[in-house]
């Protein structure tokens, strides 16, 4: 009882809001201001030469050389074997596959997302 009455009595000190609004970020500079770097991204590599022998970009060393290209008996058979052109559509697809399945779902869940972003409160 009497540890109510003293939580009443400071609660009833306390003058305005406990707590205030964030500042917004960006706010005025005082000074001059620097003006901000353009990030400039990888050099792209155009030598046909270089682009059929070496797997440029690949190598996330810095200092360290591009990795050469291997012939492709070294490399399995599935690699050659993947889709690399557009997905498939529903239609093309065979519907005893997981993959079938998941694009299924995959577009109810679009269609259910359209719905509920017509419907009104």
């Amino acid at each position: 009882m009497a540890a109510r009455l003293l939580l009443r009595a400071a609660s009833a000190v306390r003058h305005g809001p406990a707590r205030g609004y964030a500042k917004k970020p960006g706010g005025k500079v005082k000074g001059k201001s620097v003006p901000k770097e353009d990030l400039k991204g990888p050099e792209v590599c155009t030598d046909p030469v270089k682009l059929a022998t070496y797997a440029v970009g690949v190598n996330y060393h810095k200092d360290s050389p591009d990795v050469a290209l291997k012939p492709d008996s070294e490399y399995p058979d599935w690699l050659f074997q993947i889709h690399l052109g557009p997905p498939k559509k529903l239609e093309e697809m065979d519907p005893d596959s997981i993959e079938y399945w998941r694009r299924l779902r995959k577009y109810n869940t679009w269609q259910r997302n359209r719905l509920k972003k017509g419907k009104k409160l």
